[in-house]
Parts: structure tokens; C-alpha cells; sequence
């Protein structure tokens, strides 16, 4: 990997703050539901305790716009945090300011201070200056191990390192590994699967992948805006009126592309969307009114399967199907078996197709399951990301 990480410089002693991406789910009585994203932090945190580090964390919860929401206080996770570590963990009131200083000043070697939620401060999505240096002032080393913010120019992620050095945490090291492989070094056949909502989130990283990947498989909702750009009648099926000419556009880009792009051949087609609703499965050009696709169909399901079978990599973003509704995840529950069941390298990111994966019990058979939504799009589309262009590169640094 081409950047620096924490395991590269001294950390004893040290005041580290480690940008840490915490926005877990709460319940409605303030509880972690998910710790996941906790658990992935862990390995940065305990490596640096055990040296002796000062830990200062910070995260954002939820979309307080900077304004402060006491339901997205940050206390449910400094609670569920010190169960997961075993110790104490503090919890500042505030993000910066005298009081945060001087809980950090009297902060013991291998104590740990999580600070107050990061958007509740106008500064951190403005990458203000002033507040990136008032964080900067916490700390003699920052350490990114939040992979799932790093397309966001945000102080707490880009900003401070203008001020202390920068270096990546042991999750973000994880995530590089894997996806700048799947970037730079690619097994081939590379497979690529989308499926979700909306082409709109995805234009980039669809561009990108016709020019990369061998076989680019489209699913969900956002297939229903390629089939309709092709003529054909979907009936009452969700897409996107206003991307039409561009999924044209894409579409005439695909007839020359590297990648071999599927759609779907079949569908499940239902009246109302609701769990058990009555379905049928039909061929993509005979969705009558008044139905709406849902699901990728069997046909479709053994297309994908076939092209699974001989990939050396596959990336996934995105469900197939409205998966949240029995029996619609079939197709995103047949694909996900068929990945774990082959022998390819799996990468997988988005919330949605995570949480799909987490509730068939196969997310331990992927590969590599990413902490980053749009990150891992921004990756795969761009050359570089706001938060991890600022962390040190091993090759200015001098270490080797």
C-alpha cells in the first residue's frame, strides 16, 4: 500500500486523534441496534492503547446539519464502545473548545476520550479552517480510519492534517488493500455488479466499470431505467423519467465497451409491493400496466450465476430486488449464495447490500465487506479521495 499507516510511526505517549466512522443505528430508546462499524474500529484503537496513545475519537452521527439534536448525542456509542474495549471510555460535551482541551490534558496514557458528534458543528462539513485547526490543537497525530467519509472534504478528515501529520488507521488499511487491487491489479474475469434505485448515484462508477471490468451484471430498480431507454413498455415499474437520455447515451457507450453489460431478461412483476404480495414472473417485454418489476426473475438469475462462476473478482454494489420484502430478495439471495459458493475474490459496499448480506448470514463468505456507501463508488470512479489524499505517501515519507 502507498500510504502510511499508523503501524509505520512512533505512537507512543502520543495525543492521537482517530477519525473513526461511528454513524451506527440508535433505537428509539437510545441503544446501538448495529456494531459493526464499532467493531471494525477496533483493531486501530486497542493497537494504539496498547502503546500507550491518548486516544481522542471522533465521529458524526446521523444528519444534524450543524445544529445539536440531543437524540444524536454521541453517548449510546461511547457506552457501547467501553463494553466492547473493556475500559472507560469519556465523553466530551462539545467537539472543541477549553473544556475539550483540558479533558484531553488529563487524559492518562492508554485512556480514551470520544468527543461530542462532529456534525453538530457548522465547521466540520464546511471544512472550516479555524475549526480544523481547533481539532488539530487536540492531537500530535491524526489517524484516518474512517473509510465511509472519505469522499467528504470535512475538517475532521482533511482539513486538520494541514496542521498535524496524517496517517491511515488499520481499517482504512484493509479497505486500500482490497480495493486499490481491484482498481490496479484486477484478476480477470472482473465482475461487476449494480443494483439499487437510481442511475443517477451511479453514472461514474457505471462509466467506469464498462471500461474496466469484463462483465458488467445491472439489477434493481435502476435496471427499470435501462430497459425503459431501450423502448421497451415496463408497466408501472419504478425509474427514472429524467435520466432516459442519458441511459440512452450510456447504453450507446455500452455497444462499444470493454465490458459485456446484462440486464435483466426476466422479471418479478407484482400489483403492490407489500412481503407475500401475489406475484408473476415475466419476460422483460411483457410487464403489463399496472404491474411493477421488483426482482430480477430465474432466467436472469441463472444468466448471472453462469457469469459468477468463471469470475476471478467480483465487486457488488447495490441489491438486486426490493429484498426487503419476502420473496422479493430472492434474486439478491441467489446471487449473493452463488458468490460465496465460487472461488472468486469478493468485494462488497452500500449499506443496502450489506445489510442484505448480514441478514442471510453469508456476509463472512465475501471477501472483503467495505465500511464505505458512496466512498467505494467515489473510489472506484475517481483517482483520488478528499480524505485520503491528505495521508502521508510512504514514498515522500522516507520510511521503507
Amino acid at each position: 500500500m502507498s500510504k502510511l499507516t499508523v503501524k509505520d510511526i512512533s505512537v507512543e505517549g502520543k495525543r492521537v486523534f482517530v477519525r473513526v466512522d461511528f454513524n451506527v443505528p440508535l433505537s428509539q430508546d437510545g441503544e446501538v441496534i448495529d456494531d459493526n462499524k464499532i467493531r471494525s474500529s477496533l483493531p486501530t484503537i486497542q493497537y494504539l492503547l496498547e502503546r500507550g496513545s491518548r486516544v481522542i475519537l471522533a465521529s458524526h452521527l446521523g444528519r444534524p446539519k450543524g445544529q445539536v439534536v440531543e437524540e444524536l448525542r454521541m453517548n449510546p456509542v461511547a457506552k457501547r464502545l467501553a463494553e466492547l474495549l473493556g475500559r472507560e471510555v469519556l465523553k466530551s460535551e462539545t467537539v472543541i473548545g477549553e473544556e475539550v482541551e483540558k479533558a484531553v490534558d488529563s487524559l492518562p496514557p492508554g485512556g480514551v476520550l470520544l468527543l461530542e458528534n462532529l456534525r453538530f458543528e457548522p465547521g466540520e462539513g464546511k471544512n472550516d479552517p479555524e475549526f480544523a485547526a481547533a481539532l488539530s490543537r487536540l492531537a500530535d497525530i491524526f489517524v484516518n480510519d474512517a473509510f465511509g467519509t472519505a469522499h467528504r472534504a470535512h475538517a475532521s478528515n482533511n482539513g486538520i492534517a494541514r496542521y498535524i501529520p496524517a496517517v491511515a488507521g488499520l481499517l482504512m488499511e484493509r479497505e486500500l488493500i482490497s480495493l486499490t487491487k481491484s482498481k490496479e491489479n484486477p484478476p480477470s474475469p472482473q465482475v461487476a455488479i449494480l443494483g439499487g434505485k437510481k442511475v443517477a448515484d451511479k453514472i461514474g462508477v457505471i462509466r467506469y466499470f464498462i471500461g474496466q471490468v469484463d462483465s458488467l451484471l445491472v439489477g434493481g430498480a435502476m435496471a427499470n431505467t435501462f430497459l425503459k431507454a431501450k423502448g421497451l413498455s415496463i408497466g408501472d415499474s419504478l425509474y427514472e423519467k429524467d435520466k432516459i437520455e442519458l441511459a440512452e447515451e450510456i447504453l450507446r457507450e455500452m455497444e462499444t465497451s470493454k465490458a459485456k453489460v446484462i440486464l435483466p431478461s426476466d422479471v418479478v412483476i407484482v400489483k403492490e409491493l407489500k412481503a407475500d404480495s401475489p406475484f408473476k414472473i415475466v419476460k422483460i417485454d411483457q410487464i403489463p400496466d399496472g404491474w411493477s418489476a421488483v426482482d430480477i426473475g430465474p432466467e436472469t438469475v441463472d444468466s448471472y450465476k453462469k457469469v459468477i462462476r468463471e469470475a476471478k473478482m467480483i465487486l457488488w454494489n447495490g441489491p438486486l430486488g426490493a429484498y426487503e420484502f419476502h420473496p422479493f430478495n430472492r434474486g439478491t439471495e441467489e446471487v449473493a449464495k452463488a458468490i460465496a459458493a465460487s472461488d472468486a475474490e469478493s468485494i462488497v459496499g452500500g449499506g443496502d447490500i450489506v445489510a442484505a448480506l448480514e441478514k442471510m448470514g453469508l456476509s463472512q463468505k465475501m471477501t472483503h465487506i467495505s465500511t464505505g456507501g458512496g466512498a467505494i463508488l467515489d473510489f472506484w470512479e475517481k483517482e483520488t479521495l478528499p480524505g485520503l489524499s491528505v495521508i502521508q505517501d510512504i514514498a515522500k515519507s522516507g520510511v521503507k
